[in-house]
């Protein structure tokens, strides 16, 4: 059998407002200040000490929200409340900027060989390129973002 998921830290968050009789917009042509350097990495992501150590795959049932903080990394929340950071092994261009991807296993679960793809979110749509991921070691995000 073979499972399919798509992950957008943008559409969870509007669907969980949505869900408690809020909303979230988003203005187009709004000037941004820019948080993304030219390697990729986000300077405002929050920051991870390690509670364990990593892990090669996690149960799909368990993943209830993933982030993507920026082309190298995206974080997964699993069931507990329990936060594991994936750090990309090479840099999988236009993840953060439209910080959505889909992934396809045959497995129960979300491995370090598996593949994700980058979805457009805006315009064109569709696929953006496919990225492999890395393991994925739990963690405890820091509440207040580093600068």
């Amino acid at each position: 059998m073979k499972r399919t998921g798509y992950a957008a830290g943008l559409i969870l968050a509007t669907a969980a407002a949505t869900a408690i009789g809020g909303s979230m917009g988003m203005a187009a042509g709004t000037p941004t200040t820019r948080t993304t350097s030219t390697d990729g990495h986000r300077r405002d992501m929050p920051a991870a000490t390690p509670t364990g150590p990593a892990v090669s795959c996690i149960p799909l049932v368990g993943i209830r929200e993933s982030q993507v903080r920026d082309d190298w990394t995206i974080d997964f929340r699993t069931a507990g409340n329990k936060w594991y950071r994936n750090t990309l092994p090479y840099r999988c261009s236009s993840l953060g900027f439209e910080r959505a991807f889909s992934y396809a296993t045959s497995l129960s679960q979300l491995c370090n060989t598996d593949i994700i793809t980058v979805i457009a979110t805006g315009g064109g749509g569709g696929p953006r390129g496919s990225c492999g991921l890395g393991s994925f070691q739990p963690v405890e995000l820091a509440k207040k973002l580093k600068k």
